[in-house]
């Protein structure tokens, strides 16, 4: 008789919990995943006959047959589709558990995927992540930098673990926690026309070039939404590929821009050639938030994480910006 002819477990009455482990539930997603016996027991580390002991026991604990057998491997039945989910699930939850005490008790160090985009991570992250080190001695960040939309995009498809990213943002399947308003600062060389005034109205915007990063970056929209408001025009024929390279164009009289104030006050140190300044009456800004999945074991040490940035970002007051309360 082959295995694929043997019957199929019987059905218990009563289910016992405690006869279902961490263990079974790692091989069923092994098996899973791999379609074979063999390989999942390959990629376990364990015997095939031990592998093989672990399903028959979770079979006879449930009373129920998971997976169909035959000569070419091993398919899920009906039964094990539906509980394979409920089996990630679970362990991930584990996962997240165990990561957190880590993280809690400084021992073991845990790792954990952030993205953040360039026009915010080098001036954002020097002020959060010291403090953050200290306070977390098993916590580590492993930083990528990369376009909000792509961002998004990796948040989703498990690439990143949770990111920090400019509003808005709609995803239900994302949770997404407003950190701070970051203002936005008027730069333009010292021999611009306007430079000279005292105090910069929005109506001295009218119609006047303002430069901005390439199109693909989210901060491009936000300053093209903005010139729309206030009836200036973004250049199309010059534009930046970094911050630094719009504060050399600004520099050399290309036309005036907005930048970050995180980004100002990290390096434009001398305004001998430059005019940093705020548009009077107008209040201008982006919000900057933290997101994740909202199905992640780690949820809430995320919270907590966001809620420690926001506590250290209000002690430290950089650039004007403004911490928004949960």
């Amino acid at each position: 008789m082959t295995q694929a002819d043997k019957p199929a477990a019987p059905r218990s009455a009563a289910l016992d919990p405690d006869k279902v482990s961490l263990k079974q539930l790692r091989c069923l997603s092994a098996i899973a995943e791999t379609g074979s016996f063999r390989r999942a027991a390959d990629r376990l580390g364990v015997t095939q006959p031990a592998l093989t002991a672990q399903i028959a026991a979770l079979e006879s604990g449930l009373g129920l047959q998971l997976f169909e057998r035959s000569r070419r491997g091993a398919a899920l039945s009906p039964e094990g589709r539906e509980l394979l989910g409920s089996a990630h699930r679970v362990l991930e939850e584990f996962q997240g558990f165990v990561d957190r005490a880590a993280t809690l008790s400084g021992g073991a160090v845990v790792t954990y995927r952030t993205g953040v985009p360039p026009t915010l991570g080098p001036y954002l992250l020097p002020h959060i992540l010291p403090p953050l080190h200290r306070k977390y001695a098993g916590l580590r960040l492993y930083v990528r930098e990369s376009v909000p939309r792509d961002l998004e995009e990796g948040l989703r498809n498990n690439q990143h673990d949770f990111i920090f990213t400019p509003l808005p943002v709609s995803d239900r399947q994302l949770t997404i926690v407003p950190l701070f308003r970051e203002p936005l600062k008027l730069v333009m060389s010292n021999d611009h026309h306007l430079a000279g005034k005292a105090r910069i109205n929005r109506e001295d915007l009218l119609g006047e070039e303002v430069l901005s990063i390439e199109e693909h970056h989210h901060f491009h929209r936000q300053v093209a939404q903005l010139c729309e408001r206030l009836g200036a025009t973004v250049r199309r024929d010059f534009e930046g590929t970094s911050l630094d390279t719009l504060r050399h164009m600004v520099v050399m009289g290309t036309g005036m821009a907005f930048l970050p104030s995180l980004y100002v006050a990290s390096e434009i140190h001398d305004q001998s050639e430059l005019r940093v300044t705020d548009l009077h009456g107008d209040s201008i800004a982006r919000i900057q938030a933290m997101a994740w999945r909202s199905s992640s074991p780690a949820r809430a040490l995320f919270r907590e994480l966001a809620q420690e940035i926001r506590e250290i970002l209000r002690k430290q007051q950089p650039a004007d910006i403004i911490v928004i309360d949960s």
